[in-house]
């Protein structure tokens, strides 16, 4: 499976988002799935199932539970296919930067010219 088949699903990058945190239970994960997404608990498993054949996750015994943790190789694969990519928005996004400033030096222009104007004499 690609990485954007594993990638495309919004439960299973939720997951993945959980996992971001740190090492995680199963059973704290298909807790806050279920309750997110109302879906089974096998559901949920099936998710993970599909998260660690991919290499996207991996899993330990500790006693009698399964902690997952994320695996960031077939991540960074995905970020580096995305790279070629990047200059499509960075250039967006830096024009939208230069916007944002320019409309927050012309509200504080204002703002002193209000304030100037406000506290003038007033002529008579």
């Amino acid at each position: 499976m690609h990485a954007f088949d594993v990638l495309g699903d919004p439960v299973r990058r939720r997951i993945l988002q959980l996992l971001a945190a740190g090492e995680q239970p199963s059973g704290a994960i298909s807790s806050v799935i279920q309750n997110e997404f109302g879906i089974s608990q096998p559901a949920v498993s099936q998710h993970l199932r599909v998260l660690r054949e991919n290499g996207f996750t991996s899993v330990r015994a500790a006693g009698t539970r399964r902690l997952y943790a994320v695996e960031s190789e077939p991540l960074k694969e995905a970020a580096d296919w995305l790279d070629q990519f990047r200059n499509f928005w960075e250039q967006r996004l830096d024009a939208l930067g230069t916007e944002l400033a320019r409309g927050k030096r012309d509200r504080e222009r204002e703002q002193t010219r209000t304030e100037q104007r406000e506290s003038a004499p007033e002529e008579q």
